[in-house]
């Protein structure tokens, strides 16, 4: 009886095989640097893609805590797919190279950069350490204005049908119903987000330069230095000293870092504070990227009536 039982074994294991959505096998496995990527890549790609995002939604993009369950992830990985725009420097290059996954190195066809034909905001003159985290093709934060995230979720499309050609019309018709939800969300937010014209803000970090240009915002500043350099003392008072002058009654605290500082300059200048996320799980209320939009519009208008109202 034991010997039959350990002869039937790899028999049983094959019918279970057998037994196994054919689907499941020919997925193609997509790894993901932040989550909106993973939502825009789920909903092109449908039931032809396994989707998993190294970011979970309230990480530093510049600086995403590398763990041991991303290499084998990267490992078996069809295509990589991020933001671009060198906001996945710090973290990205060294997994690729760890993963030793020809087929998603960069120049591979699985190395999908979704930031292609996106007009970058603040490339900088001078590439100098001093200027703090600088990103060469300019600020990479533009999946904050959804204007521009229709072109990132077309550069997906396109990378997924060249893989997988055979699913060309799936994969655009999922494309085009995604993006008519967000065509007709982008008319309501624009609609929405009119109070916010001439608003002036400040944030910890400078995620905002793309989102703040769709809607009129006027983004005077941040609680750091300069992209990745800490506040210093003398920072934060000419820092509350200009806000005051300048009356700028909003100031931003992404998740991604505490809340003291901003705290402290909301006391300090009678400013509204609030907390948004830069991408879909940054906040419970930001599940999806729609959900997203609407949190941080609403919430910037809120913040404004609000401040309109102290000051009357």
């Amino acid at each position: 009886m034991k010997n039959r039982m350990l002869i039937s074994m790899p028999f049983i294991a094959a019918l279970l095989a057998l037994a196994l959505p054919a689907q499941a096998a020919d997925k193609i496995r997509v790894v993901t640097t932040l989550t909106d990527l993973a939502e825009w890549t789920r909903a092109v790609g449908g039931d032809f893609v396994e989707v998993r995002s190294l970011c979970t939604g309230v990480e530093d993009t510049h600086g995403v805590p590398m763990r041991p369950s991303f290499l084998p992830l990267l490992h078996r990985a069809d295509m990589v797919v991020l933001i671009g725009l060198e906001c996945e420097h710090a973290f990205l290059p060294a997994l690729l190279d760890v993963s030793k996954n020809a087929k998603i190195m960069k120049g591979a066809a699985g190395y999908v950069d979704c930031s292609v034909n996106i007009p970058p905001a603040e490339a900088p003159r001078t590439l100098d350490r001093a200027e703090g985290d600088v990103h060469p093709a300019g600020n990479p934060h533009y999946n904050l204005d959804p204007v521009l995230a229709k072109t990132a979720i077309r550069n997906l499309c396109a990378a997924l049908v060249d893989y997988a050609p055979a699913h060309k019309a799936e994969f655009e018709k999922n494309r085009d119903t995604y993006l008519a939800k967000l065509d007709t969300k982008i008319a309501e937010w624009q609609q929405l987000a009119r109070p916010l014209k001439g608003v002036k803000f400040i944030s910890y970090h400078n995620h905002w330069p793309y989102f703040s240009s769709r809607y009129g915002l006027q983004y005077v500043g941040t609680i750091e230095v300069k992209a990745g350099i800490d506040a210093t003392p003398r920072h934060i008072t000419e820092l509350i000293e200009m806000m005051k002058k300048e009356n700028v009654k909003v100031v931003v605290r992404e998740p991604q870092f505490p809340e003291k500082l901003p705290k402290e300059v909301a006391a300090r200048t009678g400013a509204e504070l609030i907390k948004l996320p830069i991408m879909v799980g940054g906040v419970p209320e930001a599940a999806d990227y729609v959900a997203m939009m609407d949190y941080i519009i609403l919430t910037c208008v809120n913040a404004a009536e609000k401040a309109h109202v102290a000051a009357q």
